[in-house]
């Protein structure tokens, strides 16, 4: 099975679903009990007092569930993903889509969530868009948060020069709105394809399809001409208007607040949706969120970098820097500059890269403490230090010349130095360590 629920009976049967069926609200008590699981048990609430669909949050809020939601192991997320990418599927197309069971025009029904005290209003988090590419033809997917501005409209939240906004940008060139189509509520797969940051004309269900093993079928909606997987929960389709902007703000994934923005408007024509439907809620800045976005470009990454240092061992994009900012490259080091040329060629693989730190195969680049361990005692800043000034790096650093989108990068070759005496570095072990259990010798 390809939806949204086929993906929650595998992780109840995992006992990884929290269910609670005692009346919640919209208004930030959903998010704070999500913020309570982050990193732990995806959470469906049964028994909204704003609406009378259901809700699940945290649904990928850990590796477990990410390896799960492609068919893999935490082992092999990258191998998984990046083959989705390499050998994209053309989706099979049913005329019989299951949303299309109800049918309404007025987005209140939504159990839309108020998530943060200062922004500017509740928004749909998990929301993926379906538009044209105005050069390929082909059709592009890709996340943006909602915020409903009365029952038939939402302002749209778009990164100037992203696939989605130069498709507007053509559309209001030639005078017209955009027709679009919105997903909330589909199978993982469709979510972790729609946050990669796709070539310019690849059809990102195309990678979701791969990763569902070909599995995913389409559905075509009447007004938009768009096509969206036939089991989503909630679909909407409708236009974004070339001439109207609406104020507004949000959480950002590092957590922080945006600053306020003039952003599109999309106007609905139909909003489609399943019998005892399913909203999917994406905490900003949490377990999900950093995932959903961060995993693919990881992929990515180690792909890259592979190729360029064939030493890489992995490279992981450290929680601490929100799965986005931040990377540590385990490399097994064969001459006195691969630090420095790993560092060169992680930061080539992502732009939005702020920092990162090489350490040598016998240090877990998972693991804050053993990376720490390696900075104290392989890393000398007079030499291993790399800073590169006025950069292009992420929109999304408040630190940052937002203006003019620079930034400053770090590297930290923190290996062993080859010229140094060998030993000096070896962490020393206990012989038996495994054979000897505290745990027996307490019985």
């Amino acid at each position: 099975m390809t939806d949204l629920r086929s993906y929650l009976d595998q992780i109840k049967k995992m006992g990884q679903l929290h269910t609670i069926s005692k009346k919640v609200s919209t208004k930030f008590e959903i998010a704070s009990l999500t913020a309570q699981v982050d990193g732990g048990n995806a959470i469906l609430f049964s028994n909204i007092k704003e609406s009378k669909l259901r809700l699940v949050a945290n649904m990928v809020g850990n590796r477990t569930r990410f390896a799960k939601a492609i068919s893999g192991t935490e082992n092999t997320i990258h191998q998984k993903v990046i083959s989705a990418i390499e050998h994209a599927k053309k989706p099979r197309v049913s005329p019989s889509g299951k949303f299309l069971e109800n049918h309404s025009k007025d987005l209140s029904i939504l159990p839309i969530v108020t998530h943060f005290e200062k922004e500017s209003g509740p928004f749909i988090t998990s929301s993926i868009i379906y538009s044209q590419n105005p050069e390929k033809k082909t059709q592009n997917s890709s996340f943006h948060r909602l915020m409903p501005i009365s029952k038939r409209h939402f302002s749209i939240r778009m990164v100037e020069g992203r696939h989605l906004h130069r498709a507007f940008m053509d559309a209001k060139e030639h005078g017209e709105d955009l027709k679009v189509a919105i997903t909330v509520g589909v199978h993982p797969a469709v979510s972790i394809a729609g946050a990669y940051q796709a070539e310019w004309g690849q059809d990102e269900l195309e990678i979701a399809n791969a990763i569902l093993g070909g599995k995913l079928t389409l559905t075509k909606l009447p007004y938009s001409g768009r096509m969206v997987p036939s089991g989503t929960e909630i679909v909407m389709e409708g236009k974004i208007l070339a001439d109207k902007t609406h104020k507004e703000w949000m959480v950002e994934m590092l957590r922080t607040y945006d600053f306020a923005r003039s952003q599109p408007v999309f106007e609905l024509e139909n909003l489609y949706y399943r019998n005892d439907a399913i909203f999917h809620d994406i905490l900003a800045g949490f377990a999900e969120h950093r995932l959903l976005m961060g995993m693919p470009i990881e992929s990515k990454i180690n792909r890259d970098v592979k190729k360029k240092i064939p030493q890489t061992k992995q490279v992981i994009m450290s929680d601490g820097g929100c799965n986005w900012l931040h990377a540590v490259v385990q490399i097994s080091k064969k001459n006195k500059n691969d630090g420095k040329k790993t560092i060169e060629e992680t930061f080539a693989a992502h732009r939005s890269l702020k920092m990162v730190t090489v350490v040598d195969d016998d240090i877990d680049p998972s693991d804050p403490v053993q990376v720490e361990y390696a900075m104290a005692t392989r890393f000398q800043a007079d030499r291993n230090l790399t800073i590169i000034e006025k950069v292009r790096g992420s929109s999304l650093d408040p630190s940052s010349d937002q203006k003019n989108l620079l930034t400053a990068k770090l590297g930290i070759d923190a290996t062993r130095p080859l010229d140094k005496r060998q030993e000096g570095f070896e962490i020393a072990k206990i012989p038996g360590n495994q054979k000897y259990q505290l745990a027996k010798y307490l019985k």
